[in-house]
């Protein structure tokens, strides 16, 4: 089983906006996010550790700006967030301690009910068709088959 950290390293080569939203808890811009419209099967982990977070299958267009999720797959803290006057749920990646977006009970009844709501910057896209050779064989199952 592969181990997560967060890696000087890692956080050393990470984007300024990248930085911005991991390591100082930022947000990008609405509707500018690299992945937001991606619709290739794979799953989509942490910038910073690699681990695990989230599945194609359970990406969904909610309109928000941000790419959006029904659940996680793994790997996922949440966190009470007092800030910008308002009362929110962060979300941080487990090992890598990476801010990642908050979470919010108006996503798909048909599917919980959540919307985890993630930046873009703070996940690294990992197409179906290469986690097995880079070590993430054991989650395809939850990737869905694409016709």
């Amino acid at each position: 089983m592969a181990k997560y950290e967060r890696r000087p390293e890692a956080v050393a080569a990470l984007t300024p906006e990248q930085y911005f939203v991991t390591q100082e808890s930022g947000t990008e811009r609405p509707g500018t996010g690299k992945l937001l419209y991606n619709k290739e099967p794979g799953i989509y982990v942490d910038v910073v550790s690699g681990e695990p977070l989230f599945a194609s299958a359970d990406k969904y267009e909610s309109g928000c700006g941000w790419p959006s999720f029904t659940k996680p797959i793994d790997n996922v803290t949440e966190h009470e967030d007092n800030s910008l006057g308002m009362r929110r749920v962060e979300v941080r990646s487990k090992h890598g301690d990476s801010h990642l977006g908050h979470v919010f009970p108006d996503g798909p009844r048909d599917r919980g009910g959540m919307r985890y709501c993630i930046n873009s910057a703070s996940l690294r896209f990992v197409h179906r068709d290469d986690m097995e050779a880079e070590g993430y064989g054991e989650y395809l199952d939850q990737v869905e088959d694409v016709a």
